[in-house]
């Protein structure tokens, strides 16, 4: 058996704490040390971080949710816009077109009474007495060229006489003076024209003022 001091096993790197065993043939180290890691070797605790990291992930969802909403709201602001703006353009769209159809409506409305004038003169010549006066033939005849001159104009600018004689009764373009029992006649029927009406694209300028059957 090999004898070893205590001296040369301590400078093997041995400490006290570790168990010797000695037998017959060999001397065996046994170490009694923990297997605990040295404090400086521990790992770090991690409670600690998340209860700090916690409060931030908060906070960043909370700016999120802030966020989508007003995004939310600046998108149905936006949409709203664009429906208002496109409402605005449609609007000007029709103005500006009417005003193009219906903005000689006064001018027209002014010229009616020139188109009263020249019929009321026409209907007063006797008939008769035209071919027995050549001046009066030529006058009557000026003034029906002048009438039906006029009446074209009109039209070509989409004025239009309103002439319901034995028509229905129609109170968004006639204008009822009167009724009287009349045979024959279906009750609501426009009997007598007093005044011919007008209108411009379908909007009354004037109503034909008219008598209507019981």
């Amino acid at each position: 058996m090999a004898l070893i001091s205590v001296r040369n096993f301590l400078k093997c790197g041995h400490s006290l704490a570790d168990s010797i065993i000695f037998n017959s043939r060999s001397i065996v180290v046994s170490s009694n040390r923990n297997n605990t890691v040295a404090p400086s070797e521990k790992k770090p605790d991690t409670d600690a971080g998340k209860s700090e990291i916690n409060p931030e992930i908060e906070s960043l969802n909370k700016q999120i949710i802030e966020l989508a909403s007003q995004k939310d709201e600046l998108l149905d602001k936006y949409k709203r816009a664009l429906a208002d703006g496109e409402n605005l353009r449609n609007r000007l769209t029709k103005q500006i077109s009417e005003a193009k159809i219906y903005g000689i409506q006064s001018f027209c409305k002014d010229l009616l009474d020139v188109a009263d004038v020249l019929n009321k003169a026409t209907e007063t010549v006797p008939k008769e007495e035209l071919n027995k006066n050549s001046h009066l033939k030529s006058l009557y005849e000026g003034l029906t060229m002048t009438e039906a001159q006029l009446m074209s104009v009109f039209k070509r600018h989409g004025l239009e006489q309103v002439n319901p004689i034995d028509e229905k009764f129609n109170p968004n373009f006639h204008e009822a003076l009167f009724t009287q029992d009349v045979k024959d006649k279906e009750s609501g029927t426009v009997v007598i024209v007093s005044k011919i009406g007008y209108k411009l694209h379908e909007r009354v300028v004037r109503p034909a003022l008219v008598g209507v059957a019981k």
